[in-house]
């Protein structure tokens, strides 16, 4: 039985689902995959992002956000409410960006922060 969680905790922007998509056709991942999205502890600021596609695990909510199953451990929650994930494909950068409104400070790299 799959419990998703209606209210989504964060959003994705249109450059970050279409490039999630792209990431996970090229992986060939199985349909029990979907991507997580937390923190952790460690990085110039303190604490780091995790992004990455995985299995669901105990404790996890899952959430449909844009048509991408999202999994994410509920005390992580309280750090990434409201936050927005981007994909940046320009010159001066070319990756995933986090706009998280909990950060107090974040690092030069946009990876990690602090609250």
């Amino acid at each position: 039985m799959s419990t998703v969680v209606e209210a989504a905790p964060l959003s994705f922007t249109e450059g970050a689902v279409k490039e999630l998509n792209k990431l996970k056709d090229q992986q060939e991942l199985g349909e029990d995959f979907g991507l997580r999205v937390g923190v952790e502890g460690g990085g110039c600021s303190g604490m780091s992002y995790v992004l990455g596609f995985d299995h669901k695990k105990d404790g996890d909510q899952e959430y449909d956000i844009e048509g991408i199953r999202v999994f994410m451990h509920k005390a992580h929650g309280l750090y990434l409410a409201g936050m927005q994930i981007d994909f940046q494909d320009g010159l001066n950068a070319r990756g995933f960006t986090f706009n998280n409104p909990n950060a107090a400070s974040t690092c030069g790299c946009g990876t990690s922060f602090s609250v």
